[in-house]
């Protein structure tokens, strides 16, 4: 990060950052509110869920916000009208893609994906669902994984990678085949690499992962960003 600033303005807000900020930490710590799922401070950017989308003045196209950089004098726009109506679609194609139940999933009430849902008015899905029928790994003495609830946000990958240092997931397959798998497309409970430490249920936005008879208000703890910044820092 460059000891330089840069001053532009977000949501007709005038603010100053350090050079080399994204616009979504920019915006997030000058108290501008952007929808993300994949995104989570203290893990690197991913850009995968397209939910920070943003708009800047003087291009037709749109920006991920946690992968693009600000500079000097850029117009920032985070919730158009155009903006609300990708969002909604891409809440869409999300549900659409595995099978997202709320009323039957371990999440209900703890989702990432639900709320936005609400919040976006996203009350039916206007794209032909896939309701897949991936084996749930409950092998592990504790943790499972429901690859149906999966939004591929990789950061039960990345928190693994970057926090933990164990890398033991990772995906397979591609596109809306993709898989997250553990260590060479093992059974988790047979993982040579897997600490047991809990982190990828701690981060996961949805059902995805989750500890087995503990409930998700307790495993989703309010302090995540500041737990992973914390080790980061060490």
């Amino acid at each position: 990060m460059s000891n330089s600033t840069v001053t532009l303005k977000i949501d007709g807000v005038e603010i100053t950052v350090p050079e080399g900020t994204m616009i979504l930490k920019a915006a997030t710590d000058n108290g501008i509110r952007i929808p993300t799922l994949c995104a989570l401070e203290g893990l690197s950017n991913s850009g995968g869920c397209r939910l920070c989308l943003v708009e800047i003045a003087g291009s037709p196209k749109l920006f991920a916000a946690c992968i693009t950089p600000v500079s000097s004098g850029m117009v920032v726009t985070t919730n158009s009208e155009r903006l609300k109506e990708y969002r909604k679609m891409t809440v869409q194609l999300l549900l659409s893609e595995r099978t997202h139940v709320c009323s039957v999933c371990v999440a209900n009430d703890h989702c990432e994906l639900q709320s936005l849902a609400n919040e976006l008015g996203v009350d039916h899905v206007m794209f032909e669902r896939k309701w897949t029928d991936y084996k749930i790994d409950s092998t592990h003495d504790f943790l499972v994984i429901d690859r149906n609830r999966c939004i591929l946000c990789t950061r039960c990958i990345r928190v693994c990678d970057e926090i933990e240092g164990a890398h033991t997931l990772d995906l397979k397959m591609r596109g809306k085949d993709t898989q997250v798998i553990m260590d060479l497309d093992n059974n988790w409970g047979v993982s040579c690499s897997c600490t047991s430490c809990r982190k990828c249920a701690k981060v996961c936005p949805v059902g995805a992962i989750y500890v087995e008879e503990e409930p998700l208000a307790r495993t989703k703890h309010k302090e995540i960003a500041e737990f992973l910044l914390a080790r980061r820092r060490r």
